[in-house]
């Protein structure tokens, strides 16, 4: 156990890290499920979990809810409860295990504090009721004390980072454990959009975040904002699509007393409402061709002219805009300006939709899952094994506000059938209402293999070479599936680009000649 602090102070990710020393207590003590998590304003936040759902990541725990971990938080030693207790257990039906939802296992709960400070929680649970019966209390507090010592460790490795990142202008980054950003994921994809996120964070440059409807473009602006110097200031938001056009310039940059029919008042513009801070134009592409130079002029000067009014007004914004459109065709359509273009920009960003982004999906349907457990007042939700197959199967052309809006409908019919003794709600794939296509799972939780629908699968192969057909059929599909894009299917398979690369290689699977056969 000694090895702990040494392993966790190596150069590696907090999330990481803190995972490792979840592995570690696994191997030592008799556990099914083991989480560490951050206490920040009365909320327990996931850091690192072992053992219990893939949606749990994406929770959130009040402790005025659960009077189990208050009780774990206010005892400076471990704490057992019985398998009969009354108190209900924050973890029913998310422990990985059979199907049906138990209420009956061994929990164990130890606070964690750093610097005399109360930092989190670690919970131990486990599906056999006597699991922690022989378990050696002396030997879990000597473990604490060096997790305790592993976190502090990784707390001070990350703020060095970040005062070094800050001394060299580089960007500032927002922790995760810190602020927790709303935006959420664990897929290479997402962690890729944040780091370039917190890298163009601290400039000034103007950004341009594009993606599908639904993939929270809204959500990439809050992060950026944020961690700018400009946090403290306004956030302005301007939904370009939802002004009428005769009213734009006046929303924009503002009017005088009887500029037009109605403006009793001078009144200030967004740019003006903005100075010092961040200005957000969504749905940029809908702006009208002829509101374009204007805008153009008041990002190129600085200065905005009021309507009505012969002076001008300095406002120093940092702009970012969001669009759904793809705005170079636009421009050829002769619907955008390429100059306006241009200055907006300046630091492009895509949000990846949401079928790109893997068992994140899971994630999020866990976020949503508690955010509608608490406005409906409900006990434990949990999803299904088929549940978490048909969300992970399915394409998303609305992303993540469809995600939401399908995860509130369903919960909200749950809660009309449930049973008032119940204290697990099991979430099934039958009320998401999705359609399943077995060729839409992902590697890691794929459609039961079957010989029939093989035919090629015969005796006379070894079992390497029936792996091998597999994997081919099962690349193929995929990369049909994502119009032959390479780093995309790799992506959805769960395999590192570099890796599939071989493996095509290897399989013998020449992309250009299927892409020319389909």
């Amino acid at each position: 156990m000694i090895s702990v602090v040494s392993d966790l102070s190596r150069h590696i990710p907090p999330r990481k890290r803190y995972q490792q020393l979840l592995e570690r207590i696994q191997h030592h003590f008799p556990c099914d499920a083991v989480a560490l998590l951050r206490l920040r304003d009365s909320v327990l936040y996931p850091l690192a979990t072992s053992g219990l759902s893939d949606d749990t990541l994406g929770r959130t725990f009040r402790v005025e809810d659960h009077p189990r971990l208050s009780r774990i938080l206010l005892s400076r030693d471990p704490v057992r409860f019985p398998s009969d207790s009354a108190l209900p257990d924050p973890y029913d039906g998310l422990v990985n295990g059979p199907e049906t939802a138990l209420h009956v296992h061994d929990c164990m709960g130890v606070a964690l504090f750093v610097d005399e400070q109360p930092w989190g929680l670690l919970t131990l649970d486990a599906l056999n009721p006597k699991a922690f019966n022989q378990l050696d209390l002396e030997s879990l507090r000597v473990f604490v004390r060096l997790a305790e010592a592993s976190i502090r460790v990784a707390e001070l490795i990350q703020s060095l980072e970040h005062q070094v990142k800050k001394e060299h202008e580089v960007a500032r980054v927002l922790s995760q454990d810190s602020g927790y950003s709303e935006i959420m994921g664990e897929s290479s994809a997402i962690q890729a959009l944040v780091k370039e996120l917190d890298l163009v964070a601290a400039s000034d440059l103007s950004v341009l975040v594009s993606g599908e409807t639904g993939v929270g473009k809204e959500l990439v602006v809050r992060h950026l904002h944020a961690g700018s110097a400009r946090a403290d200031a306004p956030l302005v938001y301007v939904n370009c699509a939802a002004l009428p056009e005769n009213l734009i310039e006046s929303e924009l940059f503002g009017h005088t007393r009887g500029a037009f029919s109605g403006a009793t008042g001078a009144r200030k513009g967004k740019f003006e409402l903005a100075d010092g801070g961040t200005l957000f134009l969504d749905e940029i592409g809908e702006l009208p061709l002829a509101m374009q130079p204007k805008l153009l002029r008041a990002l190129q000067t600085g200065e905005v002219q009021r309507l009505g009014s012969d002076h001008y007004h300095c406002a120093d914004v940092r702009v970012i805009a969001a669009t759904n459109r793809n705005l170079k065709e636009e421009i050829l359509a002769g619907r955008f300006r390429a100059d306006l273009y241009h200055r907006l920009s300046v630091y492009p960003v895509t949000v990846p939709p949401l079928r790109e982004r893997g068992r994140d999906v899971l994630l999020l349907a866990g976020h949503f899952l508690e955010l509608n457990r608490r406005k409906l007042g409900l006990g434990s939700l949990r999803l299904s094994k088929h549940a978490c197959r048909a969300l992970t199967g399915y394409d998303w052309p609305g992303n993540v506000r469809e995600l939401e809006h399908l995860i509130s409908r369903a919960v909200l019919r749950l809660s009309a059938t449930r049973k008032p003794s119940g204290r697990v709600l099991t979430l099934d794939a039958a009320l998401l209402e999705l359609p399943v296509d077995p060729t839409h799972f992902s590697a890691s939780e794929s459609a039961p293999f079957q010989c029939n629908e093989h035919p090629q699968f015969t005796e006379t192969l070894s079992l390497r070479e029936a792996t091998d057909r597999f994997q081919a059929d099962m690349i193929v599909q995929s990369l049909r599936m994502h119009a032959f894009n390479r780093t995309a299917t790799a992506r959805a398979l769960g395999v590192d680009p570099g890796n599939f690369n071989r493996l095509l290689k290897r399989l013998e699977i020449n992309v250009e000649e299927l892409k020319l056969n389909a």
